[in-house]
């Protein structure tokens, strides 16, 4: 099915079948009184179904074959639609993410090259994720750890991954306050980094001066990793 593609509750039938012969139209109006389903209606009240609409639909039904209740499935679906990846093993727990590295283990040009993350997170669900306390939190909010947009009050996946970070560092004796210093790297690299792709670049072709950025943060991460493995062996 195209992702631009908008069906008919028939073709969606027919689009899904084949994986769910038991299903009918019925059962597809049941799942969207219950609110699990959401596709467009027409003006004359015909529903259509987008990809996503599918997608979703599909993800319900093969929960069900699980035996999930619904309780269950809209709870798996609104961490999805939160960014989230539903927990398999419904613990509650959300995982915190993965930065994209290479063979050495070190970031990727692709890893600064990703947008802000999808991930909508409250703060008792950070706090449990990553066993901070909510006196180190506000540690790592009140020394700057944490890019905050005005307005902003969820939490994302970069948020996770530095409290998630801060938590190991605080536990091997690392604090908050330590990691000041380290923001303020970020912050004259990203300044260093600025001023090597020109402006006049950066408005004219966006893509190749976010894939100039990307390789250059790369290569600045692996040299920082070097230089900081001579200063420990000293």
């Amino acid at each position: 099915m195209p992702e631009t593609a908008r069906l008919g509750i028939g073709k969606v039938l027919a689009e899904l079948r084949e994986e769910f012969p038991s299903l009918t139209i019925s059962k597809i109006r049941y799942l969207e009184r219950e609110g699990l389903l959401e596709p467009e209606r027409t003006p004359s009240g015909y529903r259509k179904f987008s990809f996503d609409d599918v997608e979703r639909l599909r993800f319900v039904l093969r929960q069900q074959k699980r035996y999930w209740p619904l309780s269950t499935i809209r709870q798996a679906l609104d961490e999805m639609d939160r960014g989230l990846v539903p927990q398999t093993d419904l613990d509650g727990n959300v995982r915190v993410p993965e930065v994209s590295s290479d063979a050495d283990g070190l970031p990727t040009p692709g890893a600064f090259l990703e947008g802000r993350s999808r991930m909508r997170l409250s703060r008792e669900e950070v706090l449990e994720s990553t066993g901070a306390s909510e006196e180190l939190l506000a540690q790592v909010e009140e020394h700057g750890l944490l890019e905050r947009r005005p307005g902003q009050h969820a939490y994302d996946g970069d948020d996770l991954v530095v409290v998630d970070a801060v938590v190991r560092l605080s536990a091997l004796g690392v604090e908050p306050r330590h990691l000041r210093a380290v923001r303020t790297a970020a912050e004259r690299e990203s300044d260093l980094l600025g001023r090597a792709v020109p402006e006049r670049r950066r408005r004219e072709d966006k893509a190749a001066a976010a894939e100039q950025l990307g390789e250059l943060a790369a290569l600045l991460m692996r040299l920082h990793t070097v230089l900081l493995r001579h200063r420990l062996r000293d």
